[in-house]
């Protein structure tokens, strides 16, 4: 088995090395094809998908699913001294926490899955979180940059406070959890958080002062969906007057001095405010943002179902297929799992399992991260482009 280790070592280095010299060379191979141009394009995609996989492999310290004590000892061991960590009814803690990613000794234990899934669970809630309050922040920027006020008091504000006092107070709860170790039921305080506000929380307390938190995270966000709701129609209706007004008002007196100049009806067309459809359109928004805020976190749970399969496909791979034919002591078998193995690796685990997981994170950036900021009323969007600046120039 070492051997075999040794030998993927050398083969990763030789594919690591191939791969920087086709970057290099992009400019001699972009002529191979439509399929290679669009692999080549995304070289750098590519390259940066591979530094983030070999990222998760030392988070849980895995290599082909195989787990390594990478960062020193276990933080377990087993109930007894005739127990092994694979068939053991439980494991024992009897020292400090792994220093770096998911203890290698969970792995094969009877509570790996429930374990594991709680953990891959939590930790896409709180990417997810994270990253919605980033598009939030950058739907910030948009409104500073165009100086739209309205924006940043009528929509950037409730919404931050509308996504936390739910999502973000859930997330403080995951972290706090963490922290301390607590046995309590979070879908049991985020459900009861609505239906009994008022209720004592017995066992799933996990600090002081929770239960009036929460009935003030409640109360704010029943009010945010009002505060984007209703204020921003009103006073776009009431400058919009104004303006008008005070246009009327001055073409009045021009026209005082002025005998032959036309009234404001006739001289300039003015555009009628519609505020029905003001109106409609800010509660479309404010029940998207509403409903989607609870959508789209749910959304981010892909990430944990993709890396769940992940996984299993690679215990399966390596258990069912290597092992399984390295316990038979003849070349032939053990050279064909070897073959079976490496071909699925290459082609189901980096290339299908890739290609899925690229597919599923741009989903998650398109609609879940862009909807925050990026709206698209009408100018075609064109991507930065160094050519396209020189063109514009000539």
């Amino acid at each position: 088995m070492v051997i075999v280790l040794v030998s993927f070592v050398a083969l990763a280095k030789i594919f690591c090395s191939m791969y920087v010299n086709l970057i290099r060379a992009f400019d001699t191979l972009q002529k191979l094809g439509s399929f290679m141009e669009m692999l080549f394009g995304g070289r750098y995609v590519l390259l940066l998908m591979s530094l983030f996989s070999i990222y998760c492999g030392l988070i849980y310290n895995e290599f082909f699913s195989v787990p390594f004590h990478i960062f020193g000892g276990s933080a377990y061991k087993c109930r007894d001294a005739t127990c092994s960590d694979a068939h053991s009814a439980g494991l024992i803690k009897f020292r400090d926490p792994y220093p770096f990613g998911v203890d290698p000794s969970w792995r094969g234990s009877r509570s790996e899955l429930p374990f594991l899934n709680s953990l891959k669970m939590k930790m896409s809630i709180l990417l997810g979180v994270t990253q919605m309050n980033l598009g939030i922040i950058l739907s910030y920027f948009n409104a500073h940059f165009f100086r739209n006020s309205l924006d940043i008091r009528y929509q950037f504000v409730p919404q931050m406070i509308f996504l936390n006092s739910l999502f973000g107070y859930l997330s403080l709860l995951i972290i706090i959890k963490w922290c301390t170790g607590s046995q309590a039921d979070l879908y049991h305080v985020m459900i009861y958080m609505f239906l009994s506000p008022t209720d004592d929380l017995g066992d799933n307390q996990l600090f002081w002062g929770q239960r009036p938190l929460q009935i003030v995270l409640l109360l704010l966000a029943l009010v945010a969906v009002p505060w984007m709701l209703f204020p921003k129609p009103f006073i776009l209706k009431k400058l919009h007057y104004e303006r008008f007004q005070g246009r009327n008002y001055g073409m009045l007196i021009s026209s005082e001095f002025h005998p032959d100049a036309e009234p404001d009806s006739a001289r300039e067309h003015h555009e009628e405010f519609n505020f029905s459809e003001v109106f409609v359109h800010q509660m479309i928004h404010s029940i998207e943002f509403v409903l989607g805020a609870v959508s789209n976190t749910a959304s981010y749970l892909r990430l944990w179902a993709l890396s769940l399969a992940h996984s299993e496909l690679s215990t399966v791979f390596y258990e069912k297929v290597l092992l399984l034919a390295w316990r038979y002591d003849n070349i032939v078998i053990r050279l064909i799992g070897l073959a079976v193995f490496a071909f699925a690796t290459a082609f189901i685990l980096l290339m299908m399992e890739t290609l899925s997981a690229f597919l599923h994170a741009l989903r998650l950036h398109w609609v879940e991260f862009q909807n925050k900021f990026y709206h698209g009323d009408g100018y075609k969007f064109k991507p930065f482009s160094f050519a396209s600046i020189t063109d514009d120039d000539d």
